[in-house]
């Protein structure tokens, strides 16, 4: 059986560690606070010490997201850097900057390095740059094609290479994007960016000698002229798996756990199903498993090269799905589930719970809705505020019971 790659998934809240861990993810990249991309991190380093522990009993890894690009007065917070490392005790450090990656070699010599998408590896020639610096795992850009990774494996056998699968994409090139910083002021690299390429624009006409403005007439398809659509690369799955790529890497640190435990099962049940049968590999079903997360539409982005011309949702930045998530299973007795709800939930609604390695869904209609704390028949229930509802076993079919955890999610039509 063909080697597959490692799948690895966002932690960006300890919930996320613990729902990737579930659902079947291989790995898992986090940041802090200061420390990397993510200057918003909703993790705490205590939480990531949690989640580490976690992963690497359960046998998955953990890497620490460490690719800023450090200012000289940056450097004289090195030693708590150091510090908070040999506290977490990762199993790699997520790199970009020459600089960082000069001083995690000197001052932690046995820790491997993965160098950051951040460094815009885009040929074989940066890989084995990259490699002489010490890295043990390049990611690639998301500017490369597939015929330029197949080359890149070819040129560079012996160090590990990692592609994104899924995701949002960035406007600019791989998160360099300026318009952020401009004016926001909020640093992308530093995890802060606004998101400017999801706003919808005016385009306005200025005449040079009165500065007299006008505004130029456009339809809708015209407003949103950065806003590209979401990676996903599950419809070429099996030609990325056949060119032995080392790590599939999942976007989303700042993605929930129903985003991050939902991408994970599909990507695990599909790269398994592949390693079993890889000639009647069919990734339509794994597809229906992505379409019920809220997106901006799908794209192979550069798969295939350029970008082509429907990579870009022109009308709307909203999510083009036709389901919400429902909730999280946060308890399990002999007899209920209590299930912390995403979206509002109304009497007679049908749920669809989310089986930890199980392409088939298990679906269940809720005849009331029970309110956790009163224990109140109630016509609906709002998200928010772990507002919460039981789920008498009474509703759930018992093979389906057995195969429910906290942890477990679940989703409904809007």
């Amino acid at each position: 059986m063909k080697k597959m790659p490692e799948l690895l998934a966002p932690g960006g809240t300890l919930d996320a560690f613990k729902t990737a861990i579930l659902y079947g993810a291989d790995a898992i990249y986090a940041g802090l606070p200061g420390f990397s991309m993510r200057a918003r991190a909703k993790i705490t380093t205590e939480e990531v010490k949690t989640g580490i522990e976690l992963a690497h009993e359960a046998g998955k890894k953990v890497y620490l997201a460490f690719n800023l690009f450090a200012h000289d007065h940056e450097f004289a917070n090195m030693p708590r850097v150091s510090e908070i490392i040999n506290y977490l005790n990762p199993d790699a450090l997520i790199v970009a900057d020459p600089g960082v990656l000069m001083w995690v070699r000197e001052h932690h010599p046995d820790m491997p390095i993965h160098i950051s998408t951040q460094a815009n590896i885009c040929s074989a020639a940066s890989v084995k740059f990259w490699q002489n610096a010490g890295a043990s795992l390049c990611v690639l850009a998301r500017e490369v094609s597939h015929n330029e990774f197949v080359n890149i494996r070819r040129e560079c056998p012996d160090i590990k290479l990692e592609i994104f699968v899924h995701g949002a994409m960035c406007m600019s090139y791989s998160g360099r994007c300026l318009l952020s910083n401009f004016i926001t002021g909020r640093p992308s690299n530093r995890g802060a960016c606004a998101q400017l390429c999801r706003w919808k624009y005016d385009v306005i006409l200025r005449e040079c000698e009165t500065g007299i403005e006008m505004p130029i007439q456009e339809d809708e398809r015209g407003a949103y002229i950065m806003n590209s659509k979401d990676l996903c690369l599950m419809p070429r799955l099996a030609e990325v798996l056949e060119s032995s790529p080392d790590s599939l890497k999942i976007e989303g640190r700042n993605r929930s756990e129903y985003y991050v435990g939902s991408v994970v099962h599909a990507y695990r049940c599909a790269i398994d199903d592949y390693a079993r049968d890889p000639e009647h590999f069919e990734p339509a079903k794994y597809m229906q498993m992505l379409n019920v997360l809220e997106s901006r539409g799908y794209t192979t982005a550069f798969f295939d090269g350029p970008v082509p011309p429907d990579a870009h949702n022109y009308e709307s930045a909203r999510s083009s799905s036709e389901y919400h998530a429902a909730g999280v299973v946060t308890n399990k007795t002999d007899s209920e589930i209590t299930l912390e709800l995403r979206n509002e939930t109304k009497a007679g609604e049908e749920i669809t719970f989310v089986l930890p390695h199980s392409v088939d869904g298990a679906t269940i209609k809720l005849p009331r809705i029970i309110d956790a704390k009163s224990r109140q028949d109630l016509p609906k229930q709002s998200a928010g505020q772990h507002n919460s509802i039981i789920i008498p076993r009474a509703w759930v079919a018992d093979e389906v019971w057995n195969k429910i955890s906290p942890l477990v999610l679940a989703y409904k039509h809007k």
